[in-house]
């Protein structure tokens, strides 16, 4: 089991920055991709930006060019930048990693809010 501890959400006003942080313990040797989502209110939850063990990064079209994924494998730990923010930006981020022979693990989620 892999637990997954987030950081960093809050409010900001549009056009600001946040950045989110993800602590991952456990069995984190089965981890190969983390990455973060979002819900809306009245939304899906849906892909915001992953990163592999090698590195390769992914992004969802809508944050590409604002948002920024990177990892400290040395702390176990996923970042998320985020740059220029939008109100359409606001929701719950939950840090997710996927993992050899096992189901996915999910964090409790952090709120971010754009408003001004």
């Amino acid at each position: 089991q892999v637990q997954l501890v987030e950081s960093g959400g809050g409010s900001v006003q549009p056009g600001g920055s946040l950045r989110l942080s993800c602590a991952a313990s456990g069995n984190i040797h089965r981890i190969y991709i983390m990455g973060w989502y979002r819900q809306a209110p009245g939304k899906q939850r849906e892909l915001v930006a992953a990163i592999s063990n090698g590195g390769v990064t992914n992004y969802a079209d809508s944050v590409k060019g604002r948002f920024t994924i990177s990892r400290d494998s040395a702390k176990n730990t996923v970042y998320l930048q985020m740059n220029s923010l939008k109100p359409e930006d606001a929701a719950v981020y939950y840090c997710n990693a996927q993992e050899w022979g096992a189901p996915d693990s999910w964090g409790q989620g952090t709120m971010v809010t754009v408003s001004s």
